[in-house]
């Protein structure tokens, strides 16, 4: 099959909401990691700003929550959130906090990682306490080892830096080793979770380690069907954004003058190590075929003020890249770009939770 984006297009214009029926099968603590994850990670009230938020490095800037809604902290109050809580091992630095001295450590693709951290640090979920904790969550950043050939994270040393962690935790405290790690948290932000490589093929032969299968795993990495590197208890997560997002002229007062758009990394001959087309050549794809279209407003080039085209934008198009999932997505909804997701099997977030949170149109279709 071809991927069909003609007809994507065409149906933009017909875009119409259809609602999902909410999942009836939910583990009780993969519905209480869903809570405390969506509340702390995008959901801080507005208030909270007010108050001052510690850093784990001064010279590092304080991260915020990299999404918040006001409407959706109105419909769930902290009261009615699950009583659940959260134990966060004070880890040497050298797991953490001496990654923080590159800046790019705290606000790339992958830096949940280091906002969940901080964000469980000074929430109400957190006890001090690991005797009366439910959950028990790791901090280490394998995200900030950047490669100084193409200066994207490297993810060589993941493997061996969380499992030196958990030898440092097993040996220090007994939580471990009561449940064999499975009330045990971890952010696994990359391409493909804790699989930890950018080619899908390898992420699959690699697999999860072992010492992480019994964990849970919040990760960004999530598709409909069966996949290895999905195969232990996990939470979907949205990708980072940085809070700067928020900075933009609101969604209702912007002025949308650009009907479709997408600035990213489009291919016309694969020229990366791997020597295959990124994004199984679906953004080669929309270059070819829309480039010269006056509706689509394409470009190939990095753009430090992309965020004020997507609030110019009506369409938002958020194709795969190695993995299936993008931050354009979130991205877009942030500033109310209605987004057009090209990656088939794509799991969205909380779709089986929160009425609505899955309402579209789903085209099934295949790479080219």
């Amino acid at each position: 099959m071809k991927l069909k984006l003609r007809q994507r297009i065409t149906r933009m214009k017909s875009f119409r909401k259809k609602p999902l029926q909410q999942s009836s099968l939910c583990r009780k603590h993969y519905c209480l990691l869903l809570w405390l994850s969506l509340s702390l990670y995008l959901f801080f009230p507005p208030s909270s700003l007010l108050r001052p938020t510690p850093s784990l490095d001064k010279t590092t800037l304080s991260l915020k929550p990299a999404f918040r809604s006001s409407a959706l902290v109105e419909r769930s109050p902290r009261s009615k959130l699950p009583s659940v809580r959260v134990y966060v091992y004070d880890l040497p630095s050298s797991y953490n906090r001496d990654w923080l001295s590159d800046p790019r450590c705290g606000s790339h693709l992958f830096a949940a990682e280091v906002a969940i951290h901080e964000a469980l640090l000074t929430s109400g979920f957190r006890t001090t306490s690991p005797d009366e904790a439910d959950f028990f969550f790791v901090p280490v950043y394998v995200s900030c080892n950047f490669s100084t050939v193409n200066g994207f994270p490297s993810l060589a040393h993941a493997r061996p830096l969380i499992a030196s962690s958990i030898a440092e935790i097993k040996t220090k405290y007994p939580f471990w080793n009561r449940t064999d790690g499975r009330d045990h948290m971890f952010v696994a932000s990359h391409d493909y979770g804790a699989c930890f490589h950018a080619m899908e093929d390898v992420a699959i032969a690699d697999g999860i380690p072992e010492f992480l299968r019994r964990s849970i795993l919040l990760q960004t990495f999530g598709v409909t069907s069966p996949h290895v590197c999905q195969e232990a208890e996990h939470v979907l997560i949205p990708p980072y954004i940085p809070p700067e997002f928020l900075r933009s002229p609101p969604p209702e007062t912007a002025r949308r003058d650009i009907f479709v758009f997408f600035r990213g990394k489009m291919e016309v001959h694969p020229k990366n190590i791997s020597g295959r087309f990124y994004s199984k050549k679906v953004r080669t794809e929309i270059w070819n075929r829309y480039s010269n279209d006056r509706r689509f407003y394409l470009r190939r080039k990095r753009y430090d003020g992309y965020r004020s085209e997507i609030s110019r934008s009506v369409f938002c198009l958020c194709p795969l890249g190695w993995a299936p999932w993008s931050p354009r997505l979130v991205e877009s909804v942030a500033l109310g770009c209605v987004p057009v997701i090209i990656a088939d099997g794509i799991r969205l977030l909380a779709v089986d939770f929160v009425n609505g949170a899955g309402e579209g149109r789903r085209e099934a279709g295949s790479s080219p």
